[in-house]
């Protein structure tokens, strides 16, 4: 290390004393959005910073039950190290853990010193590079809603939605959150910096939207990484279970993460044109036409998981056909009445669970690509939506999304084919070892009369 990064490590160690933070935890994102991590005791900051912290690669290949999967890189190459060092710009105390702060890992391939092709953040960066080719910058706003869940002892899943109670749609206070986690949640993470600046009840019982503020991309990424890490643990905290799952019950809605995306160019709004149709830019309509265009591709990593296809149907205020609206929550993709710097469009078509970085990313390659190509979108949807006879209908399960995804050459392409191919061979294996386990469901269709 330079002179001046052994300086700037000692300013960081400075300011955690002065904190009494004594460990610091270093995490970063699995493929599928989960946060890893490893605490380091502060007198061994500097040196995890010099020689970083080694994993096993092959954990962003590790399923959620810790089985790994065999895709290339990790087993067949006899299960070698990453390395992870802390990113000590993103420190942040923790405000429920007093003595610890968190910070992001920079994660690199010690044999080639490069950036590891599963890596979240570094895929997210490196399409960020390419819209800066455009002179654009992507700003985004996240919107996530989560299941909030009590212990239920002797039920199939273990678990029931907290202050179960009908009506509490968009509500706040005591009514909907008899003890008063949303409070105490809002409070933690205004502590923590994520950028929350929100909150109420959701539609279905012990459902919860948090918004966080608009920046720009990978800052948005970052904080809605840490944002979902941090539900989650303090919903441990309290012996709850907080779900950022598509959809963990029969008998309600899921859950959406939406995202709001604009560009600037310099010091303006690129998407927004008082002159032009509906006041939206050339790059703007350019950008929603990419995103129409592969959007059978984008919903392997906006819908990941087999369980996300049981989000959408008629009714469901998921959007499951590939459409446009002005202001119409019933399109995939809603561009909200704003103008000026406030034009954007809305995203509908991501779910909870999908992973920050890889929905941004493919979003923005998206979005990039009709930018590039010129595309420009058919007519806005009027009235209702989910009219099969108006609009393409999306992948219905993750395995049409995958085999539309490997076909989308340009997207795989922006995106990388090395990391492409990781993705997609996770998960196929999910869905192969899904169809080969017996559920409830079928149990209890045909045990008792077959």
């Amino acid at each position: 290390m330079s002179a001046h990064d052994i300086a700037r490590i000692h300013e960081h160690l400075d300011r955690l004393a002065a904190q009494d933070v004594d460990v610091v935890r270093v995490v970063y994102p699995d493929l599928i959005g989960t946060d890893r991590a490893r605490d380091v005791l502060v007198d061994h900051l500097a040196g995890a910073c010099e020689h970083g912290l080694a994993f096993c690669r092959a954990v962003y290949h590790t399923s959620p039950q810790g089985d790994v999967v065999p895709v290339a890189g990790g087993l067949d190459a006899g299960l070698p190290d990453i390395v992870v060092r802390p990113d000590l710009g993103t420190l942040k105390p923790l405000p429920w853990e007093p003595g610890v702060a968190w910070c992001l890992g920079e994660v690199v391939d010690p044999a080639t010193g490069d950036a590891v092709p599963e890596s979240p953040r570094d895929l997210l960066r490196a399409v960020l590079d390419r819209c800066s080719e455009q002179g654009l910058s992507p700003v985004v706003g996240p919107e996530l809603e989560y299941f909030l869940c009590e212990p239920a002892p002797g039920t199939p899943g273990g678990w029931r939605r907290y202050a179960e109670a009908p009506g509490n749609v968009y509500v706040a206070g005591r009514r909907g959150d008899p003890d008063g986690h949303l409070l105490r949640t809002l409070r933690h993470l205004r502590d923590l910096g994520v950028g929350a600046s929100m909150g109420n009840h959701e539609f279905s019982s012990g459902q919860f939207e948090i918004n966080l503020v608009h920046s720009a991309a990978l800052d948005a990424a970052d904080r809605t990484f840490l944002f979902k890490a941090a539900i989650k643990e303090l919903a441990r905290a309290e012996g709850r279970l907080a779900t950022f799952m598509a959809k963990p019950f029969n008998d309600e809605g899921g859950s959406g993460f939406h995202l709001h995306l604009s560009c600037t160019s310099g010091d303006t709004n690129a998407f927004d044109d008082p002159s032009a149709p509906y006041g939206l830019s050339d790059s703007a309509r350019h950008a929603i036409a990419g995103v129409l265009a592969h959007a059978p591709a984008l919903a392997a990593l906006a819908n990941p998981t087999i369980n996300s296809y049981k989000r959408f149907g008629p009714d469901t205020l998921a959007p499951w056909l590939i459409d446009w609206g002005l202001d119409n929550r019933s399109a995939m993709v809603r561009v909200p009445p704003e103008r000026g710097s406030g034009a954007r469009f809305e995203l509908r078509l991501g779910d909870a669970s999908a992973n920050p970085y890889l929905l941004i990313a493919g979003a923005i390659a998206a979005a990039l690509l009709g930018v590039r190509a010129g595309l420009e979108p058919p007519p806005p949807l009027e009235g209702y939506g989910y009219d099969t006879a108006r609009a393409a209908v999306l992948p219905m399960t993750l395995a049409d999304a995958l085999d539309a995804f490997e076909a989308d050459g340009e997207l795989t392409d922006l995106l990388g084919k090395d990391f492409a191919a990781s993705y997609l061979a996770y998960k196929r294996n999910e869905i192969e070892r899904f169809h080969r386990h017996v559920t409830d469901w079928e149990f209890t269709e045909y045990a008792y009369h077959l």
